[in-house]
Formats: structure tokens, C-alpha cells, sequence
């Protein structure tokens, strides 16, 4: 009861600065660490990850809990009175689906639990400024919100011209005084600025020594998908909004999550137009587009003659999304629909990852495996599994059953494990059947084409 009613008081609190950020556009907020109390430093450690891995100091969430309230309390005045210290990150490698390794900053427990209460002030003023077309990392927004999103968008302007943006390296390079400009416009509160510059200029950890990047932040850390998406949003969204949108010839619209942009226009020429200043436009806040990965789509909707085939000609491309191909194929009914299936290099790497793990439990018992191969083949389906992708489910599913196959019928060179030794295995441990687990429609606000130019 005493918890319910300490987050129902940080609701309200947190409501009251979106109330007054929203009425206000234009206010700058000097006085916000008040609110960044011992209640809402409770309620910061309750939403928290207790699971993660330890940061430079090896402390875990459980025994950070032993002396929860004296530590609670030692943070809330060492961030008030400015005496806190940011520790470095400590830095993860984390390999990506083309070969090379991603960065993931992993702070300390401690670190994350203050990241987050000042990320829950931050968000509520934020939230109000931020557009529509901004799906990254926001309360109550996912990935296959986006991915409706740009395909129900898609749907209304019947295919497009499609621009790929890709940032080189955005979390690495994102710059700190521009970052701290966009702060200034609505942020300027000391005790938070102050914490977020120490955040800034913490350092990394990595193969034993410190050192203190002059750009980016790492990815991992509790408030850099926030400040990225600060970031972002005056770099692109609103340039997009407001200086981009009113001078095109055509229709227009972008979806971004994250670092992940994709800009829709129903004209060619504009869409040259804007691929032609996007370099400029980032060049400007110190960010690099990459040369090979931005590009320009025809993605129009294929067109059908009378008494003929449906031509696809006209309206052959395909990109992809957040894990997600999108292409142009036939109803039921025999119409033009946009259709998302799993993208190729995101199954190779589900497989392949499946494959090495069957390779390093090899000798783990059957019943062990199954119980983990469940939760993989369950958690692709919880991604992946959207209307119009069943197909690629069950590709999954297919060669899931025969890595684990290939696998077992190794781990005897006396005893091995043929085709149908397996399928009567299966009988007994089954793996979860394809299931599609988010619903793409449709919505009646998506046809609002005003809904698109936020």
C-alpha cells in the first residue's frame, strides 16, 4: 500500500511538470532537482533492472539492497549538495550482425539508479517537445509501433521514395557542447546540469585503463537514450517538421527510432533533394552519414493493367527496418499491400547464434536444452512474430529443429541420433510452433495524413 501510494505521489508530481512543459513550449526549467527527492529516488530504484551486470565497482543490485536506505539517502546528498562522483563506464564489445562489435557502457548500479531519476524528470518536460514520428526509447512507444507506423504511412501515400539514413557511429560521435545547447533551451537547472556533465566527461573503462572520450556517450548507460533522442530531435525531427516539410512539392514523412531513420516522399525530386543536404545537415552537429548504408529507394506501389499479371516493374524495391523487410506483395484479395518479413542478415544471425549455442551445451541434458531452446525460440517470436511474417516464423522454427538435430546426433559416435529418432524426440519435447504475437493494422488515425507530419 505504501508503495502504490509513493508512485501514485511521483505520477502526480511527474504530471504537474508535463502539464506546465506542455502549456509552456517555450519556458526554460531552472528549478527541477527539487523534485528528485528520497521518494522519487525510491520509486527511481524500483524501476531499475536488478539484473544487469555490475559496473567498475563489481557491486551487485542485491548488494546495493542490504543498506538500500543508506545508500538511497548517501546518493541523495552527495547529488544534491554536488558532492557525487560519476564513475567511469565500463566498457562491453557486443558483436553485431555484419562482423563488427558494438560498444555498450555498463555503469555502476548506483550510477543507473541516479541516471534514472533524473531521466524520469528530464522525460517529463521532454515528452511534450518530442514529435510524433519519434518512436526510440519513449514511454508507452516500441519498436513495432514504428514499424506500424511506417507501413500504415506507407499504405496512405501508396508506396514512395524512400530515404535510408544511417548514422556512422552516432552514440560515439554525438557531440558535447551541441548536446549541451539543446540542453540550454529548456533544461538549465544546476544540479542536473552538472550531473549530466559529469555522466559526459565519467570516461570508459576498457582492457584495464580510463580514458575520457571528448564525444559520444556509451550506449547502455539509463539516460543516454534519452539525451540521444534530445539530441536527435532538433537535429532531424524538427528540421524535418520545419524547415524540410513546408518546402517540398510533395507529401512526406519519417518514422525514427533511435539512431534509425527512415523519410517517405511521395516525389522523387524531393526525395533528391533532401538526400542531397542530409550529409550537411549532420555535418553541421558533427555526426557522418554512412556513405553505403544512406540511399535512396524507389518503393512505389506496383501498378495492374487491365486483363494483365500485376506489374511489378514499376515498384521493385524493398529496405529495411528495425530487424524488418518491407516489400510490396499481393492480399487475399489479390491487392498491392505493404508486407514486413524477418530481414535475412537479422534470421543468419538468430541461426547462427542458435547453432553456437547447441555447439557449447552439447552435452547438457536433453531436458535442459529444451527448456532453453524454448525461451530463444519464444523470445524471436515475441520480436518477430507480426502479421504477414509467419512464413519467416516458420523458416525459424524449421532451422531451429534442425540445428538442435545436427547437434544432438553429435554428441555419440556409438549412439547416433537419425531423422526419425528426432521427430519422436520432438514428440515428447516439443519446441513452441510459430505464433504471431503483434497484431499490424490499420488504424483509423494513421489514415489522417496530419497524424504523419508529427
Amino acid at each position: 500500500m505504501t508503495e502504490t501510494l509513493s508512485s501514485d505521489n511521483i505520477s502526480t508530481r511527474l504530471l504537474q511538470i508535463a502539464k506546465l512543459a506542455r502549456e509552456a513550449p517555450a519556458m526554460v526549467f531552472t528549478t527541477l532537482a527539487h523534485h528528485i527527492d528520497a521518494e522519487l529516488q525510491q520509486e527511481a530504484y524500483r524501476r531499475t533492472r536488478k539484473d544487469g551486470a555490475p559496473g567498475v565497482d563489481k557491486q551487485t543490485a542485491a548488494e546495493y539492497a542490504m543498506n538500500l536506505e543508506g545508500n538511497l539517502e548517501s546518493l541523495q546528498s552527495r547529488f544534491k549538495t554536488g558532492a557525487y562522483k560519476a564513475p567511469p563506464v565500463r566498457r562491453v564489445l557486443i558483436p553485431k550482425g555484419d562482423g563488427k562489435t558494438r560498444p555498450i557502457g555498463v555503469p555502476t548500479f548506483e550510477d543507473k539508479v541516479l541516471q534514472r531519476a533524473v531521466s524520469m524528470v528530464l522525460e517529463a518536460v521532454y515528452e511534450q517537445d518530442f514529435l510524433d514520428c519519434s518512436y526510440g526509447f519513449r514511454p508507452g512507444r516500441s519498436p513495432h509501433q514504428a514499424v506500424e507506423a511506417l507501413r500504415n504511412g506507407l499504405m496512405d501515400m501508396k508506396g514512395g521514395w524512400i530515404v535510408e539514413v544511417d548514422i556512422k557511429d552516432f552514440f560515439g560521435t554525438l557531440r558535447y557542447n551541441d548536446l549541451r545547447g539543446f540542453l540550454d533551451q529548456r533544461v538549465r537547472d544546476g544540479v542536473i546540469r552538472r550531473t549530466v556533465d559529469k555522466w559526459l566527461k565519467a570516461g570508459v573503462l576498457e582492457n584495464g585503463s580510463i580514458t575520457h572520450p571528448e564525444t559520444g556517450t556509451p550506449q547502455g548507460g539509463v539516460a543516454s537514450p534519452l539525451l540521444a533522442n534530445i539530441y536527435l530531435h532538433e537535429v532531424m525531427d524538427k528540421w524535418f517538421h520545419e524547415v524540410v516539410q513546408p518546402r517540398l512539392h510533395g507529401e512526406a514523412f519519417m518514422v525514427r527510432y533511435a539512431d534509425d531513420i527512415v523519410c517517405v516522399f511521395s516525389s522523387e525530386k524531393d526525395a533528391r533533394r533532401v538526400m542531397d543536404v542530409l550529409p550537411k545537415r549532420f555535418g553541421k552537429y558533427g555526426l557522418t552519414l554512412h556513405p553505403e548504408k544512406t540511399r535512396l529507394v524507389e518503393f512505389r506501389r506496383p501498378v495492374r493493367k487491365a486483363g494483365k499479371t500485376p506489374d511489378k516493374s514499376n515498384g521493385p524495391g524493398a529496405f529495411d527496418f528495425l530487424g524488418f523487410t518491407f516489400f510490396w506483395g499481393l492480399s487475399q484479395k489479390g491487392n498491392w499491400v505493404v508486407w514486413q518479413k524477418t530481414a535475412a542478415s537479422r534470421l543468419r544471425k538468430a541461426i547462427k547464434e542458435i547453432y553456437e549455442w547447441c555447439r557449447m551445451s552439447l552435452h547438457v541434458p536433453v531436458i535442459g536444452q529444451h527448456a532453453n531452446l524454448k525461451l530463444k525460440v519464444t523470445g524471436h517470436y515475441g520480436y518477430y512474430g507480426i502479421t504477414g511474417n509467419y512464413r519467416s516464423l516458420c523458416r525459424f522454427h524449421r532451422l531451429v529443429e534442425h540445428a538442435w538435430w545436427r547437434w544432438l546426433n553429435r554428441r555419440s559416435q556409438r549412439h547416433r541420433m537419425d531423422w526419425e529418432r528426432f521427430m519422436r524426440l520432438l514428440e515428447r519435447y516439443p519446441l513452441p510452433p510459430p505464433k504471431v504475437v503483434h497484431s499490424i493494422i490499420l488504424s483509423q488515425r494513421s489514415r489522417d495524413p496530419r497524424s504523419r507530419m508529427r
